[in-house]
């Protein structure tokens, strides 16, 4: 099994790119909405730890916004609980997919928490800063003092980009943005196998 994980920053279009490569894909943020809605767990363990702000299940991320507002500590304190259970999650997937030629890691703090392995493919996603403004002002909870807060918790960019096996340009059209992946995806698969 070839794990490919998709880096890049905030609004650059990395669930986008990760959906191309029509492989079975592990979409973290996917995993913490669900764990927010599904898991009682997860709200006790944050009401313990936040009880000024979180007080409803499903938890509502609205709540989490006015914690980080309050108090930036409080990411370090959402993450210290929600991360464990996301890599649980993460096994989980990893297990049932290994039979798979190649899976998608899209995890925002892939390089952060340490979730990946020397072997791994990463490849960055680059997009122009007003794409990036355009597709987070669109978002539900878009809301700039806690975007500024989560882009302080994630790497430099451009160690992000150092790192990354192969860098992806986000901004053409998805027609030509399936193509540049289709080919991708055989250049990987293509490579790996050979070698």
């Amino acid at each position: 099994m070839i794990r490919v994980g998709v880096i890049g920053g905030i609004g650059s279009g990395k669930s986008f790119i990760s959906k191309l490569f029509k492989s079975p894909v592990f979409d973290a943020d996917k995993e913490v909405n669900a764990l927010y809605k599904n898991n009682l767990d997860c709200y006790k363990k944050l009401n313990k730890k936040l009880p000024k702000f979180v007080k409803t299940f499903p938890i509502l991320k609205s709540q989490l916004i006015k914690a980080i507002n309050h108090d930036k500590k409080n990411i370090k304190r959402i993450s210290s609980i929600v991360h464990p259970l996301v890599r649980k999650k993460m096994k989980l997937f990893l297990n049932k997919n290994k039979k798979s030629k190649l899976i998608i890691l899209d995890i925002p703090l892939l390089i952060e928490n340490k979730l990946y392995n020397k072997k791994d493919i990463l490849i960055f996603v680059k997009c122009n800063r007003n794409k990036v403004i355009n597709r987070l002002k669109k978002r539900k909870n878009y809301n700039k003092k806690v975007l500024k807060n989560l882009k302080k918790n994630q790497v430099d960019l451009f160690k992000k980009r150092k790192l990354a096996n192969y860098i992806v340009d986000n901004n053409f059209s998805p027609i030509i943005m399936k193509r540049k992946i289709n080919s991708l995806k055989n250049k990987i698969l293509y490579e790996r196998n050979s070698s």
